[in-house]
């Protein structure tokens, strides 16, 4: 069933750009029968839309939001989805596991009338807190289990799932990835003649980047330690971040926004990668440069990907933690080179989107076969 006649559905409330790679390796996976729904993001979100496929077709809704994506409360319902799903007719439908999605509700019981499978996608499902939290989980619990299956974005957020009785053969672990797999070898580094180490960061410079923790961290560092920082990037945040930089670290260079080979020569010059706040899809970009890389704990999908093997997990806003984290690194060049070397070996045959599309596919056809052999919750 799976690769001569299924057709597969997507939705997703917005569908970044960084999301491209890995619609067109599920997309050839199915022979060109995926179809992706969604909508555009709010301007504030600051988030870039993709804006054409080769493998999958594209199909645009209309969101219409209360409050923003941030807030408890937040709503959407997408307009267009039903009518979508009426030309798509998919056979299997991935819808976003987030029940303030409201059409997604319709969506479930269009999909099961024909005789369809819907599986959920998110990151997982984190404790509920403030207001009519008791009310919002059984919300949420209901959602989740009026679907087939869910595919988790890391370890953690699958032990979240199954905490709320999904049961386990249902729950799928496909770890977020927005690259290929490499196609050149590890880039070769040399042990350094001089002693200064370079460290980069690249991202949108915003308070929650946590860049400031950075700059901390590495000006409280013995000065034959301190290294050389190199800020990537643009955003709101940046002319408090260059004041700070000029008081206490006034050797950081901040190059702006980066990209292609522009971008890749400060990867490949770097010694080692640090994310100290929360998002950062630049961190398997720095890993298929064989770089070792120090990143904050957050929704579960870093621990995944980052192992005492290849770099450090430190808690999040923890300036100390993240010192030291530096500090170990900076004094054993060999050891970050070994640790680079384990970085490019993750994403070369764990985590990059071709073996997310291999457990998308697993995934539906476990579902599929389960659902027709009328197994159930």
């Amino acid at each position: 069933m799976m690769h001569d006649q299924l057709r597969l559905g997507i939705q997703q409330r917005v569908l970044p750009d960084y999301r491209a790679a890995f619609f067109e390796a599920l997309g050839q996976s199915v022979e060109g029968r995926l179809a992706v729904f969604g909508g555009k993001p709010l301007d504030r979100e600051g988030i870039k839309s993709l804006s054409e496929l080769s493998h999958a077709q594209l199909f645009w809704g209309r969101n219409y939001t209360l409050f923003d994506p941030t807030h408890p409360f937040f709503l959407c319902w997408q307009h267009g989805l039903l009518d979508w799903l009426n030309c798509w007719q998919p056979h299997a439908l991935i819808v976003e596991a987030n029940p303030r999605l409201l059409a997604n509700r319709r969506a479930i019981q269009h999909v099961h009338n024909k005789g369809g499978i819907v599986i959920g996608w998110g990151l997982g499902a984190p404790p509920i807190e403030g207001n009519f939290a008791s009310l919002r989980q059984r919300e949420r619990i209901a959602y989740l289990k009026s679907l087939d299956g869910i595919i988790a974005y890391s370890n953690k957020g699958a032990s979240q799932y199954r905490a709320l009785g999904i049961p386990e053969e249902r729950v799928f672990v496909a770890t977020n990835a927005v690259l290929p797999k490499p196609t050149t070898p590890a880039h070769h580094r040399p042990i350094p003649v001089i002693s200064q180490l370079q460290v980069l960061f690249v991202g949108r410079l915003q308070r929650r980047k946590r860049v400031d923790l950075l700059l901390k961290a590495c000006a409280s560092l013995p000065k034959e330690l301190q290294p050389l920082l190199f800020i990537i990037g643009d955003g709101p945040a940046r002319p408090e971040l260059e004041r700070l930089a000029m008081e206490i670290l006034p050797a950081t260079m901040f190059v702006g926004d980066q990209r292609g080979e522009s971008l890749a020569t400060y990867f490949k010059q770097a010694d080692l990668f640090v994310l100290p706040g929360t998002g950062g899809l630049a961190v398997q970009q720095a890993m298929s440069y064989a770089l070792p890389v120090i990143v904050a704990q957050g929704d579960g999908t870093q621990e995944d990907l980052v192992r005492p093997q290849n770099g450090w997990l430190v808690p999040a806003d923890d300036v100390n933690a993240l010192q030291n984290a530096l500090r170990e690194a900076l004094s054993d060049i060999r050891g970050l080179r070994k640790k680079g070397l384990e970085s490019y070996r993750i994403v070369a045959e764990e985590v990059n989107v071709e073996k997310m599309a291999e457990t998308f596919i697993s995934a539906i056809d476990r579902i599929w076969t389960l659902a027709k052999s009328k197994s159930g919750y």
